[in-house]
């Protein structure tokens, strides 16, 4: 690997990278915030919050995945310099939204198979019900979004989108800080964890609108063609475009995040000091895992806007580099968070049996974070060259099979075999991080399999004139 050329991958990448980092660690920080708020005004709501926020990330950031297949195909395209169609899936991707919001809101009023996974007592269960209501509510906002994020990070204008999202943050902590705990002087009841969602469904509403105004207003914009004659109709080409990627791309999403948030609704059944336990632990891992998240974004915006403009060989280097800065990033930060686990669990909570509970949970996170790494920086770029069904079984076999699965194997000792430090949750993170090196060793296989082949192919391509030149 040449130090120079590394070198300016990693300037390419990094330019990208740290708006996207900053927005994304803004998103995440709504759950951080009403995490440290609800920890301080109710352990049974800090429970609820548990659950609710593991049924509704399974049911968001699986349709979200299905939207976000405008990244990839807005990036070839602008690569490939054909602004006016870039503009048009745009248009497919906020149709796709609507109809998926359709799908999640309903899904999201009715959680009764979340309901009965977790089994909580009949007054939590009431709480998840009523804060999965609200959220109901911002999922066709935050669908939106996220077709206003996928195209504007396609476009290497990631910042447009962090501004939005570090505003909705700056939005989000008053308005959850007063619901939560009420305002008495002023009439606010204290709604706890639905509080959380009343605030998170202002925000997102808020962002939707300004999103809307920025694309009308902003000169960037014209040579889109976004607002010739308003919103396009349906076109059932370009939708399918869409959904043939986005669908394997969601359903990937859904497997990874559903097969590490449903792990919260089956240690819900272990008691509350369990549950709040993993709700800490699973909020830290997500909180670091948004910097390979946005180095992974970088460098699959790079490479699919030079498969765009037909440069593999840089959009080869920009993946090789891209990997390894992400993994080389991802060590670091796991090891720095292992040392300092004590202090970060106090952080979080003064409550000793949830400290009790968390700790040998946040000895696997080193671990866990590099190979959860690892696997989302493959799995990026292989998103950008349109390949998102392999991805999908991978995740499927490793994730659910072994971490969900292997999970309740080991955490419940069905077998009797487990030893006594992996019962309970810390037995549901190893498996979890077994699961996710198998998944990160079987992508990457496939990542080295498809350079291989496009390399072999310019190869022939290149050689196809001097046989073509050859007298017979």
């Amino acid at each position: 690997m040449s130090g120079g050329r590394f070198a300016d991958s990693t300037r390419r990448i990094a330019s990208l990278a740290w708006p996207l980092f900053i927005g994304q660690l803004s998103v995440v920080a709504f759950a951080t915030v009403d995490t440290l708020l609800l920890g301080r005004h109710s352990a049974a709501d800090l429970a609820a919050l548990s659950v609710g926020a593991a049924a509704y990330v399974t049911v968001f950031i699986g349709l979200m995945g299905v939207v976000l297949a405008l990244g990839p195909i807005v990036g070839q395209l602008y690569g490939a310099r054909q602004l006016e169609q870039a503009g048009r899936q745009l248009h497919q991707a906020v149709w796709l939204a609507l109809g998926l919001a359709v799908l999640g809101s309903t899904l999201l009023l009715f959680p009764a198979p979340f309901m009965a996974l977790a089994r909580m007592a009949p007054e939590q269960e009431a709480l998840v019900r009523d804060y999965l209501a609200v959220l109901a509510l911002s999922l066709p906002a935050s669908l939106l979004f996220a077709a206003y994020r996928g195209f504007n990070n396609a476009l290497s204008r990631p910042k447009a989108v962090m501004a939005l999202q570090v505003a909705g943050l700056a939005l989000k902590v008053p308005l959850s800080a007063v619901l939560i705990g009420g305002l008495p002087a002023l009439g606010v009841p204290a709604l706890g964890v639905v509080g959380c969602a009343v605030a998170t469904a202002i925000v997102m509403w808020t962002q939707a609108v300004v999103a809307f105004v920025v694309l009308r207003r902003s000169a960037f914009y014209e040579p889109f063609g976004i607002w010739g004659r308003g919103l396009h109709a349906p076109d059932r080409q370009a939708l399918w475009t869409q959904l043939r990627l986005g669908v394997p791309m969601g359903l990937s999403i859904l497997i990874e995040v559903s097969g590490f948030a449903l792990m919260a609704v089956f240690i819900a059944r272990l008691g509350t000091a369990a549950v709040a336990g993993h709700q800490i632990a699973a909020n830290l891992v997500t909180l670091m895992f948004m910097l390979p998240m946005a180095l992974a974004s970088a460098t699959s915006t790079l490479v699919a806007q030079r498969i765009g403009a037909r440069d593999t060989p840089d959009a080869r280097r920009l993946a090789r580099h891209g990997i390894a800065l992400g993994v080389a990033v991802a060590t670091l930060l796991g090891t720095l968070v292992f040392l300092g686990r004590h202090g970060v669990a106090r952080l979080y909570t003064q409550d000793r049996e949830v400290i009790a509970a968390v700790l040998p949970i946040l000895a696997w996170v080193t671990l866990f974070h590099v190979v959860d790494a690892t696997q989302t920086l493959a799995a990026f770029v292989l998103r950008a060259h349109r390949i998102a069904t392999a991805p999908m079984f991978i995740f499927a076999g490793c994730l659910w099979g072994v971490g969900l699965g292997g999970g309740y194997v080991v955490a419940f000792d069905t077998l009797g075999l487990t030893p006594p430090g992996l019962r309970g949750a810390p037995g549901y993170w190893a498996a979890g991080t077994a699961g996710l090196t198998l998944a990160a060793a079987a992508l990457l296989a496939v990542v080295w399999r498809v350079m291989r082949a496009q390399k072999a192919a310019e190869q022939a391509a290149a050689q196809a004139p001097d046989r073509a030149a050859t007298p017979a």
